[in-house]
């Protein structure tokens, strides 16, 4: 049985205080051949405004590097977001050396700025010799092409909701499948600022199976209300949710994030909404 969000939500407001204290940060993985460390950290300073650094620098390929992006790749196969070629696939085998940057820890305050600019330094880091990138803190990628053209649509965003859609696709995984309890669960909303979401259809019929892809509708719908029209004094554990007046209503609970350590990148300490028949 999963447990029961353990944080603080302060009161009246869609702020809370995470019990295990951790704050989220991006980690990329940027690989390349001869990658400078002097370039990389030049161009990171200017793209992440002095608060992204340059981790590290590992010189010589990783033979596990290829089953990595493979890994992130698939996370996303069910959408858009996977565009992956040839030529992103033969420089991700010819790299030679690997740069780790790490983005300042995040809070609900400054976390979309914050990913705005990772998404900004990821295409900095592609600029300036590096061929493939990945963000370890969620688990996904993509080719190159489809990180400078996210990065251009972030910064062209004309508004809060037309970044967050921008940021959902290219930092959170909208839904992944779990082996353990047979729930449907994205990844990345803790870079985000907001709890991820999961969706426990109990157990589906073979008529209920037809209907996965509203599943995936009403995650997505819901991911974005959490970001964009979360109301000021938040949700309230229990409350229940519509996409629409006539679709299925669903309960929302707040659960501790127990798929992943809490020091792991992928860790969310906002928790989990799990939204649960209605």
């Amino acid at each position: 049985m999963s447990k029961v969000w353990q944080g603080t939500v302060m009161y009246g407001s869609r702020f809370v205080v995470p019990a295990s204290g951790v704050k989220p940060r991006h980690v990329l993985c940027a690989v390349g051949v001869g990658l400078d460390a002097g370039a990389l950290s030049a161009a990171i300073d200017e793209a992440g405004e002095g608060e992204f650094r340059l981790a590290e620098l590992r010189q010589g390929p990783d033979p596990r590097m290829r089953a990595a992006f493979d890994a992130a790749l698939d996370a996303r196969r069910s959408t858009l977001d996977d565009e992956f070629t040839d030529d992103d696939w033969a420089a991700v085998d010819a790299h030679d050396s690997a740069a780790y940057v790490l983005s300042p820890l995040t809070s609900q305050l400054t976390a979309l700025d914050v990913s705005e600019r990772a998404l900004a330094v990821t295409a900095a880091l592609l600029n300036c010799g590096a061929t493939a990138v990945k963000n370890e803190s969620s688990g996904v990628t993509c080719g190159r092409e489809r990180w400078l053209a996210l990065a251009d649509m972030a910064a062209a965003a004309e508004d809060e909701y037309d970044l967050a859609t921008v940021l959902s696709r290219a930092w959170v995984v909208p839904a992944l499948p779990s082996r353990r309890d047979g729930v449907l669960y994205s990844r990345g909303m803790h870079l985000l600022g907001e709890a991820d979401v999961e969706l426990a259809p109990g157990r589906p019929t073979a008529e209920e199976l037809e209907v996965q892809d509203e599943w995936l509708i009403t995650m997505d719908t819901v991911a974005h209300y959490l970001i964009t029209e979360q109301p000021e004094q938040g949700i309230q554990d229990g409350e229940g949710f519509r996409v629409s007046p006539d679709a299925p209503r669903w309960v929302m609970h707040r659960l501790e994030c127990e798929r992943y350590s809490s020091d792991s990148f992928l860790f969310n300490p906002y928790g989990y909404w799990r939204l649960t028949p209605g």
